[in-house]
């Protein structure tokens, strides 16, 4: 029996411990990574009833602030610009926060601002300290990129290259975050059953949490492929062919509008061909056009300062391909099995903008406190290299062909030298989706973009240069300073 009581004695101890030792390890060691996961709804029913900093663009409009309620919670947070910024402001409500309501909440309603303490007045004063966040976003730029696309369902990214600040980045469809913020909690809840189960999905924030087929504006990092691992296959002379008979298949490959094309990569580029892309693809092989697809971070998540975050595009690895080069020539096109956000695609074209080099997107520029001093201030930080200056150089010499003369004729900016590349993804039936992915000014950049109209009607590798191009021409040269 004394046997028994001490070894029961022993495992209650036992079990004590690891009691004790996880209890120590959830409130030190992962307490700060629980606070901040994003289903840790308490900082944000914590924080509703303080007084909360605005946000604001980059050139000065108020996104979001705090007035005074009428009731318990004492603030209301309002969205001025509605939709325009819905993705990207989020919405902070009673139980929930998205967007950049929730990444910089803390900041936002003062708790981690890092200021000095006050002094004087301020210590017997009842206003609460605050941060102000400014996006890099423009609002001039904002409404240009969704005047542009209108309303068709798509998407346009605009982006600094050399230091990764978002200057617009709109998805149309997309939501008013202000009912979502109501102090009437069951018309907010109503507001976010109706927005969250509405078919067109406004809610998604497709700019980074939806990825699509990049069609043929993945042959950047095709050709990228050719110079960095088979650079004796950019001087081939591919054969003039309307369609590329698939290896140990009964299908083969057409080029779009049953066109004939062939040529050395730059040609090749210029005109999009795809028996071409879908030749040098089964020439690079699977291992080097797998590596350099995870080079230029598909298959990784961007280091995205948004809530939700981004989502991974996709490449598939060298293995899928081992019996199925078929599939291996059509992922050279950015088809079959390829998937890539829209900012990916920006960021793609960043990479040869800047030298080879993807910077770390983000949508904070700077943060202020109550009394105006700057407490933090985003610094451009590189995500990865992609490619060598080199080869970044070549590629963007090609894509100004694809502009001057090839199917991004409509990319072309009066004065500015602009590098492009279209893209014509297939959905189902006649349906596409057109791509186009740019930067200018070509030897200097300093804006890049992807824009993706979805679902259009007729199949050609032309339908990125005419309804995409369009869109991206305009929100470059605003981006530039030259009007809309």
């Amino acid at each position: 029996m004394t046997k028994q009581v001490r070894t029961l004695g022993i495992a209650l101890m036992v079990l004590f411990g690891i009691l004790f030792v996880q209890l120590n390890y959830l409130q030190v060691v992962h307490a700060d990574k629980l606070a901040k996961d994003p289903r840790n709804t308490r900082r944000i029913t914590r924080d509703f009833t303080r007084d909360r900093g605005d946000i604001q663009t980059s050139d000065g409009v108020v996104l979001a602030r705090s007035v005074p309620s009428n009731d318990s919670f004492k603030r209301q947070r309002q969205y001025p610009a509605g939709a325009l910024f819905g993705h990207i402001t989020g919405f902070f409500g009673y139980y929930n926060a998205t967007g950049v309501e929730q990444v910089y909440n803390d900041q936002l309603s003062g708790r981690h601002l890092g200021t000095r303490l006050p002094t004087g007045a301020q210590l017997f004063s009842n206003e609460q300290i605050t941060g102000t966040v400014t996006l890099t976003l423009s609002n001039k730029l904002q409404q240009v990129a969704a005047a542009s696309l209108g309303n068709r369902k798509g998407t346009v990214v605009a982006l600094d290259p050399t230091t990764g600040a978002i200057l617009a980045l709109w998805s149309f469809p997309s939501f008013d975050p202000n009912p979502l913020a109501s102090h009437d909690l069951n018309a907010a809840q109503q507001a976010f059953n109706a927005l969250n189960n509405d078919p067109n999905q406004p809610m998604l924030a497709k700019g980074w949490r939806r990825a699509f087929a990049p069609g043929s504006t993945f042959k950047v990092v095709t050709s990228s492929a050719v110079l960095d691992h088979k650079p004796e296959l950019a001087s081939k002379n591919y054969p003039v062919l309307k369609q590329l008979q698939l290896p140990t298949s009964t299908k083969s490959l057409p080029n779009f509008g049953g066109e004939s094309c062939g040529g050395t990569l730059p040609s090749l580029l210029k005109v999009s061909c795809n028996t071409g892309f879908g030749q040098i693809g089964l020439d690079l092989g699977a291992d080097n056009l797998s590596a350099e697809a995870d080079a230029f971070g598909v298959n990784s998540r961007p280091p995205f300062d948004e809530n939700p975050g981004s989502v991974e595009s996709t490449f598939p690895q060298a293995a899928k391909f081992k019996n199925d080069l078929p599939a291996l020539a059509l992922s050279a096109i950015g088809q079959h099995d390829v998937q890539a956000t829209p900012l990916e695609m920006a960021l793609i074209a960043s990479a040869i903008a800047n030298g080879g080099v993807i910077m770390k997107p983000h949508v904070m520029q700077d943060i202020k406190d109550s009394e105006g001093r700057t407490v933090r201030t985003a610094k451009p930080d590189q995500w990865i290299r992609a490619t060598s200056a080199e080869t970044a150089a070549a590629v963007r010499d090609m894509m100004i062909g694809v502009v001057t003369g090839g199917t991004a004729t409509r990319a072309a900016i009066p004065g500015i030298q602009v590098a492009a590349k279209t893209g014509t993804a297939q959905t189902s039936g006649n349906n596409i989706h057109a791509w186009l992915i740019a930067f200018a000014p070509a030897d200097a950049p300093k804006v890049a973009v992807a824009v993706i109209v979805e679902d259009q009607a007729g199949v050609s590798e032309a339908t990125g240069g005419r309804i995409a191009a369009p869109i991206a021409q305009t929100v470059m040269r605003s981006a530039l300073g030259m009007g809309p």
